[in-house]
Formats: C-alpha cells, structure tokens, sequence
C-alpha cells in the first residue's frame, strides 16, 4: 500500500511552485551570470513590465540554505494554519501578506533606487520573510501560551516570543551583514499580517450559539494580541502609548472600525480557549498517530463549542428577570424540577 501524503492541498501546491520556481530561478541566474530575472522577482525598475512578479516572488529563493528554511516554514506552519482555518482562508492569508508586503517594499526601495543609483542600482526583491513573519503572528494569536523546546529542553521559548526575536533577528543582520531587503520584508510581514488578524479576518465565534455567517466574527480584538504584547513587558507602556495614538487616528479617520466592549470581551474568551486547547504536534505525520490526532483535535474543538454554549445559557439565565408566577409560587420556571407523587402512588407504595 503505497503511503499516505498528509499534506493539506494548498500547502502541497506551495511546496512544489517554491521548489520549481527556485530552481527555474537559479538556473537562469547561473547561466547568465545576473541575479536580475524579472519575470521571476521584483527588480525595482522593471516590475512594473512584470506585474505578476508581486505575487510570486516570495516563492523564489536564492540559494539552499533559503529554500530548506521557506520550505520548512510552508511544511509545517502551513500544515498547521490551513488545517486551523481551511484552505480558502488560508490562501486569503497568503494573498494578502505576499502581495501587500512586496508591492510596500517596492514602494520603499524603487525611490532609493533611482536616487542612489550609482550606488545600488536596481534591487532584486524576493523570498519568503514576510511569510515566515507572517506565520509566527499566526501562532502568536492561535497558541501564544505553548513553548517550545529545543535542544532536549535546554532551552525553552513560548510560541509569543517568537515574532520579537525574528524581527531583532532579521534588523540585526540587515545592520551587520547587508540583508536590508530581508529587513524590510519581515517588519512588513509581520505588520500587515497583524493588521489583517486584527481587523480583518473573520474569526469563528466559539461563544455564540448560531451558525453560518452570524457565527463569525470580523477580526481579534482580545487583549493578548494587541500590538504591544508581541513585546517584552518593559516597554509595553511606551508602546502601548504609540500604538493606541495611531489606531486613535485610524478611527477617527473611519479607516478602521472600533472595537466594542462586547467584541473584547468575547475576544478574549476565544483567546482563553485556544489556549487551554494547545499546539497540536506539528510533527505528527500521518501513520496511527495521525488519526487518532484529528480525533483528538475534533473532540477538543467539540469540547470547546459545547463549553462556549454552555457559558452563554448560564449568562442568559443569570441575566433573565425573574417571572411573576416564580416570584409568587417560590423557585422560578428554570429553577428547578420536583417530583411529588399523587394521593394513590403515596397510598400504594405505604400498601406495599
């Protein structure tokens, strides 16, 4: 029986264009001794010609370090995020970071190009940073409580301390090593892939008892995912303070919408749900331990609908006036529920 590919479809066909467009690209750029293939990646003074190039060179990479990182990141966060959120949602998400992040970077570097062009030249913009900041931003909102091992647990990480340390990672070797392009792609991912989580995305309401599209709603506005928590609790106050002063702006601006109180509340709910509920193994590929994980994972979305149902009947309960006739005849209607036997059972069961 030949072996089951447990690859979701859309991670699948990412996988396989990563790898034929960065051999396709590398091929041509050893035979003609240039690293400018603009119909593959962005070369800031011929994209324009290329449109497509916004959208398809994050999947072009230079070199096999590179590829076996943008290939781990698709396998596994890929893997995770389209099971989490299905496979259109998913491609919404990678649409919308690739697209959005290369188009701002071009937007940066094409006037730094025609200014400094003795010096630079024309930039080539490509790969999948912006993908991998993205990424983490997702699992900072779905599972920011898990940690991470390494190194037989030497050393520990929670899964919401990753974003920091990517993006000082990354500013860090643009500053020392020249990897600028790489710099801007990852504070670019990791901004625009917050502000579509935040404010954009529609989001499965655990806690409302409806289904279909009054179940969803439209971004995260629980306290953990607020921008200043992607940062060490130090310098959440400055931040905190900045970052409420934009999105002040932007509201008053109507280019985002406020969040109510209800929206938070409920937001955090959902936050504390997918907490407790965890990281799936990332590395359990197929085999028995494959099935009996959907089945656990099934089970703890279940656990987690019915749980939300109950909260909100128990809130409904408590919020509910009592009635006249429970007022007058004691314990109300949802009170409670009593037996009391007729003249005839009581007469019968004293006979017997």
């Amino acid at each position: 029986m030949p072996p089951r590919i447990n690859i979701p479809p859309l991670t699948r066909i990412l996988l396989v264009v990563l790898v034929a467009l960065s051999i396709l690209y590398n091929a041509i750029r050893y035979r003609q001794w240039t690293d400018n293939v603009p119909f593959l990646v962005i070369v800031t003074n011929l994209a324009l010609f290329y449109p497509w190039v916004f959208l398809i060179a994050t999947l072009v990479e230079q070199n096999a370090v590179t590829l076996l990182i943008a290939g781990a990141t698709i396998l596994y966060g890929g893997k995770y995020l389209e099971r989490a959120w299905g496979s259109a949602e998913f491609g919404k998400f990678l649409l919308v970071v690739s697209l959005i992040s290369n188009i701002l970077t071009w937007i940066v570097y094409t006037p730094l190009s025609a200014l400094f062009r003795h010096r630079i030249g024309s930039t080539t913009i490509n790969g999948s940073v912006a993908l991998q900041a993205a990424f983490l931003v997702a699992f900072k909102q779905l599972v920011p409580e898990h940690t991470v091992t390494i190194a037989r647990g030497f050393i520990k990480f929670r899964v919401k301390h990753f974003p920091a340390i990517f993006l000082v990672a990354n500013t860090l070797s643009g500053v020392v090593f020249g990897t600028d392009t790489a710099l801007a792609l990852a504070w670019l991912g990791f901004l625009t892939s917050w502000t579509y989580l935040r404010f954009y995305k529609r989001q499965p309401d655990l806690s409302s008892a409806s289904t279909g599209a009054s179940s969803s709603v439209q971004g995260d506005a629980s306290e953990t995912f607020a921008f200043a928590y992607f940062w060490p609790d130090v310098v959440h106050g400055p931040i905190a303070a900045v970052s409420d002063g934009i999105y002040n702006a932007l509201v008053a601006l109507r280019i985002c919408t406020p969040f109510s109180a209800e929206d938070v509340e409920s937001s955090n709910e959902q936050a504390m749900a997918r907490g407790e509920g965890g990281l799936p193994s990332l590395l359990n590929q197929g085999g028995r331990r494959g099935a009996s994980g959907k089945r656990e994972e099934a089970e703890r979305r279940r656990a987690l609908a019915l749980r939300a149902l109950d909260q909100r009947l128990h809130a409904a309960t408590a919020n509910k006036p009592p009635s006249v006739a429970g007022t007058a005849s004691g314990p109300s209607m949802l009170g409670e529920t009593r037996y009391e036997p007729d003249d005839r059972e009581a007469g019968a069961g004293s006979g017997s």
